[in-house]
């Protein structure tokens, strides 16, 4: 794609990545791709916020050179040092070496250990400025958001919010803007991308949130590093965000689970069956065969968890047992929850998801169902009471 204006004198440079599957190692599946976005200010100094990952070194700096000379760059802000950001820095330096580049104390420890560049680096914090000519860049540390290193840029003469990794998604599409966008699937985006990569700094994104709608600042457009920019109604995605943040639930229940003979696969659909008929949504996933990032997605608004597994050695099956550990890691607050599972000669499954339910502060609101080798009807029926009691306790009934 060719540069584009996203903003007078503003434009995006960034590169799209139409094929990535994985991100975050093989943690975030990226089934719609990614892009890398970048934004260079043309103004009496000329300044690039954030690069791209360095495969994409090469596009971005094609792009530059339509609108600019790339040597012509002054500054180079870098709000976070994560390679997928600043991954063509080393590529971009060799074609404006007079850059000073500006980042946190941390974003200078990280660039330098990444790459090894002896910079002209200028340490910025919460507050500090930089004169372009018509327009004043403002720096917000914002702190494991999601990297100890992470920064917003603000831009007050345009109303133009550059947060890097926070209200973005990770989306390859043509389209650049929110109001262009299949809104579906880019709420759908934003919401996965919060649930796998943002949850667990909830309480940090809430108290930035606040703080920055406490500045009385006006924000008229955000452009993320991932993804497309909001221009529409930016309040949208920071609505959305704050509601994330706060851990707020909607009525709905995600029953997650493994089966070895499918024996607990017959109790968890059950169970589903008893949440459903008391009319509440629910979302069934055999783990072993899911997404996991789609599945921590519909756990995001959930209020209230159903977690089984077959016993085998005495404990859960792996991949379930993975799973939980890596939705521990989520710290998700504010769920209720709930164990069943199948066993043969000894049952261990459901005390130890019971632990670890228990380890993430998460309510055991019932005791939990167990049946020896393959349920009866009768603890068919035990398993759907079982979901329609807990329907109940979500809805406030039970």
């Amino acid at each position: 794609m060719r540069p584009l204006e996203i903003k007078k004198g503003i434009y995006w440079v960034g590169a799209i990545n139409w094929n990535v599957r994985t991100f975050h190692g093989h943690t975030y599946t990226t089934n719609r791709g990614t892009t890398y976005n970048a934004y260079l200010i043309i103004d009496d100094k000329i300044a690039l916020v954030d690069a791209v990952y360095g495969p994409f070194a090469y596009e971005l700096i094609e792009k530059i050179k339509q609108i600019v000379p790339a040597e012509k760059i002054d500054y180079i802000i870098a709000n976070h040092v994560e390679p997928d950001h600043s991954g063509a820095l080393p590529e971009l330096m060799k074609v404006c070496p007079r850059a000073k580049v500006f980042g946190t104390e941390k974003c200078k420890e990280g660039l330098y250990r990444y790459y090894y560049l002896d910079l002209d680096f200028q340490t910025v914090k919460t507050g500090d400025t930089l004169k372009l000519g018509k327009r004043t860049l403002t720096f917000i540390e914002a702190p494991m958001i999601h990297w100890p290193d992470s920064m917003f840029t603000y831009c007050a003469e345009e109303e133009l919010l550059l947060p890097n990794d926070a209200f973005g998604q990770h989306y390859a599409t043509s389209e650049r803007f929110d109001d262009e966008a299949d809104q579906c699937v880019l709420m759908d985006e934003a919401k996965k991308y919060y649930a796998n990569i943002l949850w667990p700094f909830s309480s940090v994104i809430l108290k930035k949130i606040e703080d920055i709608l406490k500045m009385g600042i006006s924000i008229k457009m955000i452009a993320p590093s991932h993804g497309i920019i909001w221009r529409r109604d930016s309040m949208n995605i920071i609505n959305a965000y704050l509601s994330w943040a706060k851990n707020e639930t909607k009525s709905k229940a995600v029953v997650i689970y493994e089966t070895m003979y499918g024996s607990t696969e017959k109790m968890a659909r059950k169970i589903a069956e008893g949440i459903t008929d008391a009319g509440l949504n629910v979302k069934l996933f055999d783990i072993s065969q899911s997404d996991r990032t789609e599945v921590v997605s519909d756990m995001l608004e959930a209020k209230g968890f159903i977690i089984g597994s077959s016993t085998h050695d005495n404990d859960m099956l792996p991949t379930i047992a993975g799973f939980l550990e890596f939705v521990k890691g989520l710290r998700p607050k504010n769920r209720i929850a709930a164990a069943f599972g199948s066993y043969g000669w000894a049952g261990g499954a459901v005390v130890s998801i019971e632990k670890v339910l228990k380890e993430m502060g998460l309510e055991l609101a019932m005791p939990s169902v167990s049946v020896k080798y393959a349920p009866d009807e009768d603890e068919l029926k035990r398993c759907y009471s079982f979901g329609n009691d807990f329907a109940k306790k979500i809805s406030g009934k039970g």
